[in-house]
């Protein structure tokens, strides 16, 4: 298994502030939204990763990056890592961040989104959004003068997935070749990872039961980002076979917010797909065990998984804000703010 430091050789090699990927992504996405992963190219993709390497390593150089900049997160649903993450990613680098609870009051339905948008870009340069419906992250993004972020909607949580594969690429300097596989929910997650994957040229395989496949038109979309990368997308209601020989190994809750109606009927579909030391075994040798958090202990996965010496679960809690820290960065141009750029 690659180390961090096979990381910081091969981003050395070429200087962070010369690198394309990160200086054409500066160019485009200033100014622009974040409503799926599918919105980025593969190489915007791999420059907000390379970036949250770089912040990562040096975050005094961005300490004043975002100085006087104001990010409001609205939250619609409950949250541990992504509140704290953007709010403490964005005041180390010299921003002010702004909470808005709407776990009582759904956005939309006060006030129209068309309306409480028009408002709120009047005081903010940016708008992070942790709702319901996805509809309400683009309907926000349509009627907004300033970037709209989702942070997690039932169709995708695109952040999540940049932060992961930045984990992958700690432990295995790369993730083109990786063979990554999901199994449990076609949910949100679900999503966002098949497409960052595809974008970045790993062998995706999902395990699903039978009824609760990933959405057809991300898998369609999935399969021609993987097809133009070089890699390929699976889908199988086996998840031993979905784990044999696997590279890293993920799972997600299998009754998400908002659904937990459904825990008592979807507790025996799900529980032959439980992610625990049989079926890790199934995977390569040097195999990792992933999970967005929170975990429903001994339910998608046992104790002795997450525990275990194969999880890098909170390496990707914590790789949470790096990479968004390299998000707002990226639409907020602040690159302009940091010496070694600007001086270019």
């Amino acid at each position: 298994m690659a180390s961090r430091a096979t990381i910081e050789r091969r981003t050395d090699s070429v200087p962070v502030q010369k690198d394309p990927d990160i200086l054409a992504a500066a160019a485009r996405l200033a100014g622009e939204d974040l409503c799926s992963v599918g919105d980025l190219s593969s190489g915007e993709v791999r420059a907000i990763l390379k970036l949250g390497h770089e912040v990562k390593r040096n975050p005094r150089e961005y300490r004043h990056a975002l100085d006087a900049k104001q990010m409001v997160l609205m939250f619609e649903k409950a949250s541990l890592r992504t509140r704290l993450s953007f709010e403490t990613g964005m005041n180390t680098m010299g921003g002010n961040a702004i909470f808005v609870d709407q776990t009582s009051s759904p956005l939309g339905e006060r006030e129209a989104i068309a309306d409480v948008a028009r408002n709120v870009e009047r005081w903010v340069d940016i708008i992070v959004l942790r709702t319901y419906a996805h509809d309400t992250i683009t309907e926000m993004a349509a009627n907004s003068r300033v970037p709209v972020v989702n942070a997690l909607s039932d169709f995708e949580h695109p952040c999540q997935a940049l932060a992961d594969f930045m984990t992958l690429e700690e432990h295995f300097g790369t993730v083109a070749g990786l063979n990554f596989t999901y199994v449990g929910d076609g949910n949100n997650v679900c999503h966002s990872l098949m497409l960052a994957g595809a974008q970045l040229g790993a062998n995706v395989t999902i395990a699903t039961p039978r009824g609760y496949s990933p959405d057809i038109e991300i898998v369609t979309k999935a399969r021609e980002m993987a097809q133009a990368n070089g890699c390929e997308v699976n889908l199988t209601q086996d998840p031993q076979a979905a784990a044999s020989g696997a590279d890293a190994v993920y799972t997600d809750v299998c009754v998400s917010m908002g659904f937990e109606h459904e825990s008592t009927k979807r507790a025996p579909i799900f529980r032959p797909f439980q992610v625990n030391e049989a079926l890790m075994q199934k995977a390569a040798g040097n195999a990792v065990f992933m999970h967005c958090l929170p975990a429903r202990r001994n339910a998608e996965v046992t104790d002795s998984v997450l525990d275990g010496p194969q999880s890098i679960v909170f390496d990707q809690a914590e790789n949470r804000m790096h990479a968004q820290k390299a998000l707002l960065l990226l639409l907020l141009g602040g690159l302009a703010n940091v010496p070694a750029f600007s001086e270019q």
